[in-house]
């Protein structure tokens, strides 16, 4: 059975560095541009590119293969691709010059390849060496620490439009030997690309963490690098039962933590909106509603809603600014208040708690339960955003990690389970408690009065 005229399968498996593979020959890059051609050509409906594991035949790769017609190519590059779209896939004429038919010598090879790399893992394990997935487990962190401290020095603005290490150096006011050993450690991640001694952005990284783009994302992920010092203290955490943090980081750490969670909650909002739907939804009250993007997008879908979002004070400012860029000002107020004690009002239709419970502990998350119930008109819905764990708290793992996130840096806040959500719920009040769940790592947990 073929769903697709043509099946097409590259090659992208990772290898060590200094083995043989498609993927250190540029596999990924082929595959980019097969999807954008099939696009381009008009053929996107009639054609499947898939990226699969290794074939064995890593000496010469990338290796790219069409389906029904078993056509197999070797070396491909991207500047390949477009012959490949339109004279095959398009027109269904093979593409000879880059073809491999001689069948005895590719089973040799991939065979030999085959029996290479059991005799390697063999002797690995022979001589009790940790397992590669494992090494590379523990090493995680490095490439993420040179991209943190990337972003907290603005590096990819000061690369511009090129320059050398010297001249990075000197925009930054750093070492120019450490600035260049950074400078070559992004470009091995492929986020600056370096010639003749100048490095020059990608697409990538002008695009998202330069400050003349707009869709620089710089500001919100500045969050990670401030949380990367929270997680540093993690063993101490787990001694310690809570948080080790001396206090909450100096500067601009309220900036562009709201920053960060406005980034995720505009792309989240039009899940929550599909989920919940805006029929019978008045009034809106906001719990911890940070950039307010979740009443923004409510307030849009529907032209009769106001809301009100409850913050603390120093956030109050931020969120108003949003509110007032959206043009929303009008329908959407904004108050300072503390969620765990301040009056919530009453004869609301929705109440949002939008990644705020995991901050919590038990007994608080019930409380707010308690008087989000009073807070509601009847058929009100308290609706709970976050990330949701299964009932033995092992899955999801965005999850798992999630709830050490909070460890590090919060008194008592965890990531909770759909069993814990749905008894404190029910225990507020609530008869009516069901999980929704949506694409991407949070659910939500619908309770209606």
């Amino acid at each position: 059975m073929e769903l697709f005229r043509y099946h097409v399968f590259v090659c992208t498996q990772i290898k060590p560095e200094g083995v043989t593979s498609c993927s250190a020959s540029g596999s990924k890059r082929v595959l980019d541009a097969l999807n954008r051609e099939t696009q381009s050509q008009g053929l996107e409906n009639e054609v499947q590119v898939t990226a699969c594991g290794c074939l064995g035949l890593c000496d010469d790769g990338p290796i790219v293969i069409v389906y029904p017609d078993g056509v197999w190519y070797r070396r491909v590059t991207p500047e390949d691709v477009p012959e490949i779209v339109s004279a095959h896939l398009g027109a269904g004429k093979v593409v000879a010059r880059l073809e491999w038919t001689d069948a005895t010598a590719m089973k040799a090879k991939s065979l030999e390849h085959r029996e290479h790399v059991r005799a390697a893992q063999r002797a690995r394990e022979q001589a009790g060496m940790l397992p590669e997935d494992l090494d590379n487990l523990i090493r995680a962190y490095w490439p993420s620490r040179v991209m943190l401290t990337a972003l907290e020095l603005d590096l990819f603005t000061a690369v511009g439009d090129g320059a050398s290490a010297e001249v990075v150096a000197g925009r930054l006011k750093t070492s120019p030997r450490a600035t260049e050993m950074l400078l070559n450690a992004v470009a091995s991640l492929q986020l600056l690309k370096k010639t003749d001694g100048s490095f020059q952005n990608t697409t990538a990284s002008a695009r998202f963490f330069t400050q003349t783009s707009k869709d620089n994302a710089r500001g919100g992920l500045l969050h990670m690098a401030n949380i990367w010092h929270n997680w540093s203290n993690l063993t101490d955490c787990v001694r310690q039962g809570t948080s080790a943090r001396a206090a909450k980081p100096a500067g601009d750490w309220t900036r562009n933590f709201i920053a960060a969670m406005d980034r995720i909650a505009n792309e989240r909002a039009r899940h929550l909106l599909k989920a919940l739907g805006s029929e019978g939804i008045r009034r809106i009250l906001d719990l911890g509603g940070g950039s307010g993007a979740y009443s923004i997008a409510f307030a849009r879908a529907t032209p009769g809603v106001q809301a009100e979002i409850l913050d603390i004070q120093e956030v109050v400012p931020l969120t108003q600014d949003y509110v007032r860029k959206a043009g929303l000002a009008d329908r959407i107020k904004v108050r300072a208040g503390d969620m765990l004690s301040d009056d919530f009002g009453r004869d609301h239709d929705l109440v949002l708690l939008n990644a705020i419970c995991h901050m919590f502990s038990e007994k608080q998350n019930r409380g707010l339960f308690r008087r989000a119930y009073q807070a509601l008109g009847t058929n009100g819905r308290l609706v709970v955003q976050d990330f949701i764990l299964e009932r033995d708290k092992t899955s999801p793992q965005f999850a798992a990690l999630f709830a050490l996130n909070m460890l590090v840096g919060t008194e008592a806040g965890s990531s909770y389970s759909e069993p814990e959500y749905a008894d404190w719920l029910r225990a507020a009040g609530f008869r009516e408690v069901t999980r929704v769940r949506l694409p991407g790592p949070s659910d939500l947990m619908v309770a209606t009065k």
